[in-house]
């Protein structure tokens, strides 16, 4: 893979926590890349619930888990979008904004590479930029199956090229919200500044 470039990674983020970081930080280093952009979504189209946290106060919370880090910055152009946060927009959205010339890579876990179907426009996103997949050390070959029906043989051959083996890191934003609801610490589970606003924004309770 091309060194340089810009890492964009998309998600709930509700909330983000030390396990987001760690991956993010450890495929940025093996991509070689200047610039890691985390990126909440406001309206994810396969996430709904109560649980949801408002995009503001997720917004909110990215911000002050990667205050002061070099190389990490948080973007509101979701948000700021009306509409479901569709990746492909986003991606077309920074590839006018760095040129066609500079590498662009999406970061997804590998629990989300056979979800990749039901995603809009997949294959035109797959040409746009390169998806990294993050997998556990010894699960570097995820499930492809389900994405020969809209994807050609080239385009996921890229998608096997671009796993990245990254520490598993066994947290859940899922995890983190039941500990809240339940009274119990989720320090160490996030970064101390989250902890923080999630105590006094009362949120998840």
């Amino acid at each position: 893979m091309a060194r340089g470039g810009l890492l964009l990674f998309g998600g709930s983020f509700n909330p983000i926590h030390v396990g987001h970081l760690i991956i993010a930080r450890a495929a940025a280093e093996q991509l070689g890349v200047e610039r890691t952009i985390l990126i909440p979504s406001a309206a994810p189209p396969h996430k709904t619930g109560s649980d949801l946290a408002a995009p503001e106060d997720r917004l909110e919370m990215v911000r002050l888990a990667v205050a002061g880090e070099p190389g990490f910055e948080v973007s509101d152009i979701e948000l700021r979008r009306e509409g479901p946060s569709y990746t492909l927009l986003t991606v077309q959205a920074y590839r006018q904004q760095v040129g066609a010339d500079v590498p662009l890579y999406w970061l997804i876990g590998g629990d989300t590479l056979p979800e990749l179907h039901s995603w809009y426009h997949i294959a035109e996103l797959v040409d746009l930029c390169r998806i990294v997949t993050a997998v556990r050390p010894g699960f570097e070959t995820p499930d492809f199956s389900t994405l020969f029906g809209c994807l050609s043989l080239a385009q996921i051959q890229r998608l096997r090229e671009s796993i990245l083996s990254t520490p598993r890191i066994d947290i859940s934003a899922t995890q983190i919200r039941a500990r809240v609801r339940e009274g119990k610490s989720i320090r160490y589970l996030v970064p101390e500044s989250v902890a923080d606003d999630i105590a006094q924004g009362q949120l998840y309770h």
